[in-house]
Formats: structure tokens, C-alpha cells, sequence
């Protein structure tokens, strides 16, 4: 084929060409160099697409400097020791939390299949809930995680990937809010001390107006709005008033519920509300997801020594951690990628059936 200027491909070379491949496209056919295609700017988008990568690992470095810093003075039989002192009563207690924020997780694509008005049942929706929000919890980068599983099920159940989509962005939304919302409440009621090496660049107090200002705002345009409106990169769908209250309700439950699992494995003797340790948790939280690493490994733990330090000895902290770390997320963990595994075979045995 020939590269005149006038002319055009006909269908089926088009077909040849895509199937061939970019780099047997004719020159003409080529997309014409931009000023993005200039290598010194290639090797600026390379460095900006490994950056959350990088620092992903860079703060993960960190946070195991920080955590020998916090018990290099422990023995590993003592940290153990104080594992195997937890009160099985509160192991148990512990774990008929993490039951029920398992019941509360299913809440979120039940209230998003409702509200897009699809027919689904409530054990497809609490398959793909669980599953998702459990291993993108483990495996790090949990946005894309999230969206990445839930298109797995939901497609295979008739959905589209916009509606997919629709639904992760709604489930995203609601967490971030529910999140804002307890965290709003108890910085303002119960504000916490911030240990110096940890600065932030307002208070405690005043971050949480900040929150509530923005769960308010939101419930604001909830009741007045009849339309989407555009942030930045995302566009916030409107969702009715009786809708937003009820996701908000239904996060904001998972949140303090997961907090709960931590609270009650912590030794007896620790002078803390729970009102307290729940901003306190939301902290340690929060700086684990920004760091994109799996679980928040090490990243979550740091900040929980560090801000629970004056009112627990470290030894007994990291055994308490260690012991929610398996409740709340090694064992879900292992329990979903089996299941997810048993899925996939049963979907794998229906598509041979069906040829």
C-alpha cells in the first residue's frame, strides 16, 4: 500500500493494519509527533506513572525504620508474649465485629443496585461486595483494585462497564464519606494530640470542621440539586437526600465497627474512650491508604504507636496490632481469594457447559 497523500485505506486494510499492530502501520498512517512525544517529556511521564509507586515503597521504608525505632529495645518473645495474653473473650468479641462490618460492607452495592434501579440478588451483591472490598484492602492501589473485581462480577451479571463503574464510584464515594463524616464529629468533640513528628498543616479540631463542612455541603446539594456537577477530574452524580443519608449512615457504621475490632483487643488497662481511639484510628487509617501500600502494612502500625504511645507501652501495642492485622485482614483475605477461587472455577465449568 502506498503512502499518497490523498489516498485513504479502504476498510479492509484498516482491519489489516489494526490487526497487525502499531508498528506496521504505514508512516502515513502514524499519528503525527506531538510535544509530548519529545523524549525528554517521555521521560517525565515514565517518572510520573512509577512516582505513586515509589513512594508507595519509599514510606513503606520508612514506616519499618519508624516501627524498629519504636521496639528495638522489645524481644521478639516479649512482642509474642503479649499476643498470646489478649483474653480469648476479646478475641472473640473481636471477631463478632468483624462479622457484622462484614454484614455492613454487603450494604454498600445492595443501597448502588437499588438506587440504579437494576434487579439483582442480595447474594450476588454481598459476593461482589465482600470479595472486592477485602482483597483491594490487601493488595494495595484499593481504588483500581476495587473497580478491577467489581467489573469481574458485575459483568458477568448483565451490568455494563459504565454501570459497573457507576456503582464502584458510588461505593468509593459513599466510604470517603461515611470516613469525613465520624472523623468530622469526633476531631471536633474529642480532639486529639498529634505527636510532633507527625505535623499536620491545620489542628485536629479545625480538620474536623473542615469534614463536616464537606459532608454538610454535600447534603446541601443532595436536598437542592436536580444535576451532576464536575470536580476536578471527577463528576459527583446527584443522589436524592434519603439516599445520601442512608450511604453516609451505612459507611460511617462500617468505619466505627471497624475500629471496634482494634478497640476491644487492646489491654484492659488503657485510660481511652472509644471516641478518642476512633480519631485516633481514622488517623492511622487514612495515612495507610494515602500510602497505597498493600493493607497499609507498616504504614497503619507506625501511626498507631505513635499516637497511642503515651497511653500504651509499645510491646503490648504491637502484639494487639498483630492481632487485629490477622482478624481484620489476613483472614478475610484468605478466606475471599478462596472463594473468589471456587468462583471462578463454577464460572469457568458454566462457559465450557454452554459451548
Amino acid at each position: 500500500m502506498r503512502c499518497n497523500e490523498e489516498e485513504n485505506p479502504s476498510p479492509l486494510e484498516f482491519k489489516v493494519i489494526f490487526e497487525v499492530g502499531f508498528n506496521t502501520w504505514p508512516h502515513c498512517l502514524q499519528p503525527k509527533p506531538t510535544s509530548m512525544d519529545h523524549p525528554q517529556n517521555l521521560t517525565l511521564k515514565g517518572l510520573y506513572r512509577i512516582a505513586p509507586a515509589l513512594f508507595s515503597v519509599v514510606l513503606f521504608g520508612i514506616s519499618i525504620w519508624a516501627i524498629y525505632k519504636q521496639l528495638h529495645q522489645y524481644r521478639l518473645k516479649d512482642i509474642m508474649q503479649s499476643v498470646g495474653a489478649i483474653p480469648i473473650d476479646q478475641v472473640i468479641l473481636a471477631s463478632g465485629f468483624m462479622l457484622l462490618n462484614g454484614v455492613v460492607m454487603t450494604c454498600y452495592d445492595a443501597l448502588a443496585i437499588r438506587y440504579m434501579r437494576q434487579s439483582l440478588a442480595y447474594r450476588r451483591t454481598a459476593l461482589a461486595a465482600i470479595l472486592s472490598s477485602v482483597i483491594s484492602n490487601n493488595v494495595g492501589f484499593a481504588l483500581l483494585a476495587n473497580g478491577a473485581l467489581r467489573y469481574r462480577f458485575y459483568s458477568g451479571w448483565g451490568l455494563s462497564a459504565v454501570q459497573v463503574a457507576s456503582l464502584t464510584a458510588f461505593c468509593n464515594l459513599s466510604y470517603g464519606l461515611g470516613q469525613m463524616t465520624v472523623g468530622g464529629v469526633v476531631f471536633v468533640m474529642e480532639p486529639i494530640a498529634i505527636p510532633k513528628i507527625l505535623p499536620l498543616p491545620i489542628s485536629i479540631h479545625l480538620l474536623g470542621v473542615a469534614c463536616l463542612c464537606v459532608v454538610t455541603i454535600y447534603l446541601i446539594f443532595s436536598a437542592l440539586s436536580h444535576r451532576s456537577f464536575s470536580l476536578w477530574k471527577w463528576r459527583i452524580p446527584h443522589l436524592p437526600l434519603k439516599v445520601s443519608l442512608v450511604q453516609i449512615a451505612i459507611s460511617s457504621l462500617d468505619w466505627m465497627l471497624a475500629a471496634a475490632i482494634l478497640y476491644v483487643l487492646l489491654p484492659s488497662s488503657m485510660l481511652l474512650s472509644y471516641p478518642a481511639f476512633l480519631g485516633i484510628y481514622l488517623l492511622a487509617q487514612a495515612a495507610g491508604v494515602v500510602s497505597n501500600v498493600p493493607g497499609g502494612l507498616g504504614v497503619f502500625e507506625t501511626a498507631m504507636l505513635l499516637l497511642l504511645s503515651p497511653v500504651v507501652k509499645s510491646s503490648s501495642l504491637i502484639g494487639t496490632l498483630l492481632a487485629f492485622r490477622g482478624i481484620y485482614y489476613l483472614f478475610p483475605l484468605m478466606l475471599s481469594v478462596l472463594v473468589f477461587g471456587l468462583y471462578e472455577v463454577r464460572r469457568k465449568r458454566t462457559e465450557l457447559a454452554q459451548k
